[in-house]
């Protein structure tokens, strides 16, 4: 989930229904559902800078939903990759990092313009969960069938590391954070 820019609502994915939902936080107020369609397992949202669309990874179509800042329309879809699951923001709120955990890949998206402009490889891997460093020059994750960890640059996609680790790591948490409130998943804050 995330809020929106106003904080006066959230906006949070219902994985199993294949819907969003807009929660009003004054009367706590639950809006229908807006439905992605058949199939969907929509996981995590994020806000763009803006404050002017949220972005939903949609990991069944292998992309980003584009959703208007109301919660209540569906502007666009960008493919990134096969299970698009974890979207985290860079530091410099320029780009957003999409996890492509059936891919194994880390699709890069520009806020600006709504575009791939970068596309990491990680041989072998299933990128799914985790956060950027505070210093924003790493994007760690965890390698969900791979009883791994990754951290890779953020500023050339170079795999800097491959951790092992016990099975099934779905998500790890990176922390300082800034923010106050959980958006969920992993620790992160706004």
């Amino acid at each position: 989930m995330d809020f929106s820019a106003d904080g006066r609502y959230l906006l949070a994915s219902c994985e199993f229904s294949g819907d969003v939902v807009r929660v009003d936080l004054a009367g706590d107020v639950v809006h229908a559902p807006l439905h992605l369609g058949p199939g969907a397992m929509p996981q995590d949202v994020k806000l763009s800078p803006d404050g002017r669309v949220f972005y939903v990874a949609e990991m069944m179509r292998g992309g980003v939903y584009l959703i208007d800042a109301s919660g209540r329309r569906v502007l666009g879809f960008i493919h990134t990759g096969d299970g698009a699951h974890g979207l985290y923001p860079s530091r410099d709120a320029r780009d957003l990092y999409v996890t492509n955990r059936g891919a194994g890949t880390v699709s890069v998206l520009r806020f600006a313009d709504r575009r791939v402009i970068a596309t990491w490889r990680i041989p072998g891997g299933s990128p799914d969960m985790g956060g950027v460093s505070a210093d924003g020059r790493t994007l760690w994750l965890s390698g969900r069938y791979n009883a791994e960890v990754y951290a890779i640059d953020t500023r050339s996609g170079r795999l800097r590391a491959r951790i092992a680790v016990d099975q099934g790591p779905h998500g790890l948490a990176v922390w300082p954070q800034p923010g106050r409130h959980s958006l969920g998943h992993t620790g992160i804050l706004r």
